[in-house]
C-alpha cells in the first residue's frame, strides 16, 4: 500500500509521496513514487502514483520514451495540462491493454493511480486525478486536493485545513500530519516522504524535499501533533452520562 496527496492551493500546489511498497511483512520495500519534470520559463510537472509498482513503472517509462523520441505529443511538447493528464491516461491504458490478461491469469490486480500538476506557460495552474481505466477529474475550488492510496486515515486533516487561500506554509504542515496520522494507524504506509512544492507562476520548481527517519522536522511535527491532539481532548467537556 502507499500514500499520495496534492493540494492546490492559491500560492501553488504542494505533493507528497510515501516510499513503502510491501507484498507482505517480511517483504517491504523502498521505492520512490514521484516523479518531476522541468523546463525552467516554461513548464514543472510532478506525478505521483499508487498501486501496481510493475504497471506505474511501465507507464511512466512509456511517456519518458516518448520524450527521448521527441515525440509529436510527449509531456515535454503538449500545450496543456488538460493533455498532459490525456497523455498518462493514454499511456496507462496501454500498458494495462499489454499487461493486464497476463497479470489477471495469476490474479494479480494491475491497477493504478496518478495525481498530475504543475503548470504550463500560458495557462493557470492545474492538477488531475486519473483513474486506473486512464479517465480523470481535476481538481476545483471546492474539491483543491486528491488523495490516492491508504486516504481514509489522513484525510480529516486535509479537510479541515485546505482552502484555496490556506498560506503554503499550512499547506505543507496539514499534508505531512496527514502522512503522520496515517503511518500511525497503517504500517504499509513509511518514510522516506517525498514532497515538491510548486509556487504558482514560477515555472520552476524550486523546492523537493526528502523527510527520513532522521529528519528533525518530522520527529517535531510527529511529537507536536500528538501532544496537541491530547491536549485537545483533555479540554473536551465530559458527557453527563
Amino acid at each position: 500500500m502507499t500514500y499520495c496527496v496534492a493540494t492546490m492551493i492559491d500560492a501553488g500546489i504542494v505533493f507528497a509521496s510515501d516510499s513503502r511498497t510491501n507484498a507482505g511483512v517480511d517483504n517491504i520495500s523502498t521505492f520512490r513514487k514521484m516523479k518531476t519534470f522541468e523546463r525552467k520559463g516554461e513548464r514543472v510537472l510532478v506525478i505521483i502514483n499508487s498501486g501496481n509498482l510493475a504497471v506505474t513503472q511501465a507507464t511512466l517509462n512509456y511517456l519518458e520514451q516518448e520524450i527521448r523520441h521527441n515525440a509529436e505529443s510527449s509531456l515535454m511538447s503538449v500545450c496543456s495540462m488538460y493533455e498532459v493528464a490525456e497523455l498518462i491516461g493514454s499511456a496507462l491504458r496501454e500498458v494495462r491493454h499489454r499487461d493486464g490478461p497476463y497479470l489477471a491469469e495469476s490474479h494479480v490486480d494491475c491497477s493504478a493511480n496518478f495525481i498530475v500538476g504543475g503548470q504550463i506557460a500560458g495557462e493557470a495552474q492545474r492538477l488531475f486525478l486519473i483513474y486506473a481505466e486512464g479517465n480523470f477529474i481535476e481538481a476545483t475550488a471546492e474539491t483543491p486536493y486528491f488523495q490516492i492510496g491508504e486516504v481514509k486515515y489522513g484525510k480529516p486533516i486535509i479537510d479541515r485545513i485546505i482552502r484555496a487561500d490556506t498560506s503554503m506554509n499550512d499547506a505543507i504542515k496539514s499534508v505531512l500530519v496527514s502522512f503522520d496520522s496515517t503511518m500511525r494507524s497503517n504500517l504499509s504506509v513509511g518514510l522516506p516522504i517525498d514532497m515538491a512544492c510548486y509556487e504558482r507562476e514560477t515555472l520552476a520548481l524550486n523546492h523537493v524535499h526528502r523527510f527520513d527517519e532522521q529528519n528533525n522536522y518530522m520527529q517535531r511535527l510527529h511529537k507536536s501533533w500528538g501532544d496537541g491532539v491530547r491536549h485537545a481532548f483533555a479540554q473536551l467537556p465530559n458527557f453527563d452520562y
